[in-house]
């Protein structure tokens, strides 16, 4: 799989921990990130992860600032990307069983690098249920296309 990683200046050091595991793994990894620890803007690096996967370029995206939130919340601004912002595993299961998500955000200031190795091990590891699930997917790029629901 190919794997677009971005961070900003809080996530430089993970950021190459997952890369090299995710490399181990099999998967190509593209660097949207900076690989600097002078402050930076978190959102033009969630910008250009989600381009490259809702683009085609990526299949999958991993982010990372210091809590995951920010990046996460600047990601899903895009239209197509379902950014699941995980500190755990059975989240980041659900995130992508459930729906479909397609970039996964971490807190390089909040867990630790075994436990976000494991989280993106899930991230990449588990498939879309699909079902009934499809049809709520389908619900929320309705609402990104302006849509009313009810």
């Amino acid at each position: 799989m190919k794997i677009a990683i971005g961070n900003d200046h809080s996530g430089v050091a993970l950021k190459r921990e997952l890369t090299e595991y995710m490399e181990s793994l099999g998967h190509t990894v593209i660097n949207f990130g900076t690989d600097t620890t002078e402050s930076v803007d978190y959102a033009v690096y969630a910008e250009k992860v989600a381009r490259a996967v809702v683009g085609g370029q990526c299949d999958r995206g991993v982010l990372i600032c210091g809590t995951g939130l920010g990046i996460s919340i600047a990601a899903n601004k895009i239209r197509g990307v379902r950014c699941a912002h995980c500190t755990e595993s059975c989240t980041t299961e659900l995130s992508r069983r459930h729906n479909d998500a397609n970039i996964v955000a971490v807190g390089a200031r909040i867990i630790g690098p075994e436990l976000a190795k494991d989280i993106v091990k899930t991230f990449l590891e588990t498939g879309f249920e699909g079902g009934r699930h499809a049809r709520r997917v389908g619900l929320i790029a309705k609402l990104e296309n302006g849509e009313t629901l009810s």
